[in-house]
């Protein structure tokens, strides 16, 4: 994590102090549970929670004992037992390293898939927002990059609402999935802690029990995790190129609002680029970049092995951390996002009414020309225009091969920009729904 691309709250969930906390409270959770079941004496569960439940860890103690044991979490239960006392003994009874660790983790994950939705959450909502503001301000739709047919701003704000709703949902399914706790012991069988120990401590963070855990919560559920974060970041990268092509100085279509006082280049004072789009774009390959470390943690020896934790310490963080970051961001980039609507009618006229070529095509089959013909007679009409040599609606109308089946009036009526538009409402509302 670095200052720069971190936002506090998100931040704070990886923190050491916010481990450590959640450590403890997996520890005396399970120590509740030990004395239910008359393993330890009641008063020593009573005893943990006394003593270190409102403790500031000291990190630099258990840092210093950790450098001795080479063991984090060694380290940090022999600091607890300097802080609760004598009842220390009765922590950790039957628990292995793994169950603290993996419980841990996914109660961080979980946490940060909170934030992540309430991002998403206003993503959605700016995006809503300006799609009904342009709804039928219209504008060229490109395919390869070349203008096609006509679309409304609003339906391109629609396409990303859409599209990151399913963001949301798959985040949903991502959270529940790596959700779950492991208190099974060595090698996960239970062989020297109760099962419903797991499940008293499941209930208290907030997790459901791991059906089998083999001592780590397998990893196939954490690679999903991230694997949807990537595709959430792919999407972020996705609105924000289309931002950056449509402030193109050719284009300018759209714009990212320019603060004053801004500046955009330190030799040009001209410039307005767009640097928040082209930072969400490099923002989401680092994310994801992360999937593919979570995709090859799956893999570990036997019951298991710890080449999955090392990766896992940066990519946890790293992960969420900007995913936060950039959603957030990319809020703030929509909801201040300048659209210049003369120059996307501009745009719109600049190929001499060429956007209707399909409505000119479907005419002519519908009045007895073949496909290839009606094909034929509208290309080498609109190859002219092309090479700014005419205007397509004047050059059909002196065609004679466009003449014997469409009169002028048929051919001007294909020319309707309102018709392209007709079913935005229907598409509004399956985005949208009835409002």
């Amino acid at each position: 994590m670095i200052p720069r691309y971190t936002r506090p709250e998100m931040a704070s969930i990886w923190e050491p102090q916010t481990r450590f906390k959640i450590w403890f409270e997996i520890e005396a959770h399970a120590a509740d549970a030990q004395a239910e079941l008359g393993v330890i004496p009641k008063e020593a569960a009573k005893t943990v929670w006394a003593k270190a439940r409102n403790v500031t860890f000291d990190i630099a103690r258990i840092d210093e004992i950790e450098r001795e044991t080479k063991h984090d979490v060694l380290a940090f239960t022999t600091h607890l037992a300097e802080i609760v006392g004598p009842e220390a003994r009765f922590i950790h009874q039957g628990m292995t390293s793994s169950d603290v660790l993996d419980t841990c983790f996914n109660v961080q994950l979980t946490r940060a898939a909170d934030l992540l939705l309430t991002d998403i959450d206003k993503v959605l909502a700016a995006l809503k927002k300006r799609a009904f503001e342009h709804k039928m301000t219209p504008t060229i739709g490109r395919s390869h990059g070349i203008h096609a047919e006509p679309v409304t701003f609003g339906l391109k704000l629609a396409y990303a609402y859409a599209e990151f709703s399913r963001a949301r949902e798959r985040l949903i399914a991502a959270r529940k999935e790596v959700s779950t706790c492991a208190i099974s012991g060595a090698v996960g069988t239970f062989a020297q802690i109760d099962p419903r120990v797991e499940e008293h401590v499941a209930k208290a963070m907030g997790l459901t029990p791991e059906p089998i855990s083999t001592q780590v919560i397998p990893r196939d559920r954490h690679a999903m995790y991230f694997a949807t974060l990537g595709v959430i970041a792919s999407s972020v990268e996705r609105l924000a190129t289309e931002i950056r092509h449509l402030q193109r100085t050719e284009v300018l279509e759209a714009e990212e609002f320019f603060s004053e006082g801004q500046k955009g280049s330190s030799a040009m004072p001209h410039k307005r680029n767009p640097v928040l789009s082209e930072n969400l774009t490099g923002l989401s390959r680092m994310v994801r970049a992360y999937a593919m470390p979570a995709m090859e943690n799956i893999v570990l020896w036997h019951e298991r092995d710890i080449s999955h934790s090392s990766a896992e310490r940066m990519i946890g963080p790293d992960a969420t951390v900007t995913l936060d970051f950039a959603l957030m961001r990319l809020a703030g980039l929509v909801e201040k996002l300048l659209v210049y609507p003369e120059n996307m009618q501009k745009n719109l006229d600049r190929l001499g009414g060429l956007v209707h070529s399909q409505r000119i095509l479907m005419a002519l089959t519908q009045k007895g020309a073949s496909r290839e013909d009606a094909y034929k007679y509208v290309q080498r009409n609109a190859m002219p225009v092309w090479r700014g040599e005419g205007d397509f609606l004047t050059l059909l109308k002196k065609d004679p091969d466009v003449k014997k089946h469409l009169s002028d009036a048929e051919i001007e009526e294909r020319f309707d920009l309102g018709y392209h538009f007709k079913h935005v409402d229907t598409i509004f509302r399956r985005v949208f729904g009835a409002a």
